[in-house]
């Protein structure tokens, strides 16, 4: 009897240690977190559709949905819904990496570099837009984009690579904060073309002197060159990285109400979620998050009278909305971010499945 005992606790010793090491095993040695910015289930079908009914979101077999309100608001703003994503705070629409009392908050970015991992942010927007901004800066208003630039100075960050020069070098202040970056070992880039060139090394790449164009505009493969570029100059970080890339025109087709534009972006958008799961597929040690911070337009898709006539898309609104929007995961940790869950969460989740909470 006593022997089937000890047979029973070593079994479950033996089951325990198991399970520890599967969520060794399970935990992300990087994190990726695609964002496109205003991208509700409407926006992924459009993709769906338009892209001959196939869709690279598909390959995410985890998926859930995220709640976005705001501090002070049902229908949130990017500043705020971008700082509850990257510091799991709520705040007031149009405050940046602050909580709703003002106070700076670190994002998961910061926590990263703490932490020895490399880390990055690409957008199809200025580098200091709502978004990317949440992840590296502290302000009270979305729109001190000077300011907001002056905090990347601020921080340790490895690869940051947008439009947005003017606001570092072309200033109300004449502050020239690309001298600055150089001396802090930055290489910097102003022109797509010439960020094939960087091998190695820290990256500011400001490669537009505001936003990048619109996709149907010319703007290219900008966001899956500057995304896997990031990804060849951190991956050889023994500690790995945090990146966060941003679609972020998907939400200004939807103010314009621009079908064209909608389909453009959510096209470009889906190709770079392609280039990031091949990696991720091969790597086996990145978690790649795919979310939107709101949704924006209303984007429907309404009944046709004709079955083989171009896909009809109808906005009901110009501005955000507080529907859901859908998260995917893929890799080590995806099974976390299933069913609903507040953006705040997805913060949360990052943090706890790097293992900053046990430092």
């Amino acid at each position: 009897m006593k022997k089937l005992i000890y047979c029973f606790f070593a079994l479950l010793i033996l089951a325990s240690c198991q399970q520890i090491e599967t969520q060794t095993e399970s935990a992300p040695k990087n994190v990726i977190l695609l964002i496109g910015d205003g991208m509700g289930i409407a926006q992924i079908s459009v993709g769906y559709f338009e892209n001959n009914k196939q869709i690279h979101f598909q390959r995410c077999k985890h998926t859930g949905f995220s709640i976005t309100y705001s501090a002070d608001y049902p229908i949130t703003d990017s500043g705020a819904a971008g700082t509850a994503l990257a510091t799991g705070y709520k705040t007031n629409n149009g405050m940046i990496g602050m909580d709703a009392d003002s106070v700076p908050v670190q994002s998961i970015l910061h926590y990263a570099v703490e932490n020895g991992k490399a880390t990055a942010l690409v957008a199809s927007s200025t580098v200091v837009h709502a978004t990317p901004a949440s992840f590296i800066a502290h302000n009270i208003s979305r729109y001190n984009y000077e300011e907001l630039a002056e905090d990347y100075l601020k921080t340790d960050i490895d690869i940051f690579i947008g439009g947005g020069l003017n606001y570092f070098n072309n200033r109300k202040d004449s502050v020239d904060l690309v001298s600055q970056l150089k001396a802090k070992d930055y290489q910097i880039v102003t022109k797509p073309a010439d960020l094939e060139a960087i091998k190695s090394g820290k990256l500011a790449g400001l490669m537009y002197p505001d936003h990048p164009p619109k996709y149907i505009d010319g703007r290219g493969d900008m966001l899956i060159e500057s995304s896997m570029k990031a990804i060849e100059l951190m991956k050889s970080n023994e500690n790995g990285y945090f990146m966060m890339i941003e679609s972020s025109q998907i939400d200004w087709a939807g103010h314009d109400n621009s079908s064209e534009y909608l389909v453009g972006e959510m096209l470009d958008f889906d190709k770079t979620v392609g280039a990031i799961l091949d990696y991720a597929e091969k790597d086996g040690n990145t978690l790649v998050i795919i979310t939107a911070d709101h949704e924006t337009g209303g984007v429907i898709l309404p009944e046709s009278d004709e079955r083989d006539a171009v896909m009809e898309i109808n906005f009901g609104a110009a501005h955000h909305t507080a529907t859901m929007v859908p998260v995917f995961a893929f890799g080590p940790g995806a099974d976390q971010f299933t069913g609903i869950m507040d953006n705040t969460d997805i913060f949360k989740k990052m943090y706890s499945l790097m293992g900053f909470d046990k430092k």
